[in-house]
């Protein structure tokens, strides 16, 4: 897809990292699948990805963390 950012790159297929802070929870997924604008680097989530790490995210709160780095698998 044509990036909405720059509108002069394409975006390919990667991975990212992915920070979310809420509270006193800090979670770090790295490996995440996203669409990456080629030009500007521009970051594209799907909305079930989105949806699948908030939902990880919620998780971890309720459990009381405090920070955790992982390598994100569906």
């Amino acid at each position: 897809m044509k990036c909405a950012i720059c509108r002069n790159g394409e975006t390919l297929e990667g991975k990212i990292t992915v920070l979310l802070e809420k509270g006193e929870t800090t979670l770090v997924f790295k490996n995440v699948p996203a669409q990456v604008c080629e030009s500007c680097g521009e970051e594209y989530l799907s909305s079930s990805m989105n949806d699948d790490l908030l939902k990880k995210g919620r998780e971890a709160v309720a459990r009381g963390v405090d920070f955790e780095m992982l390598r994100y698998a569906a």
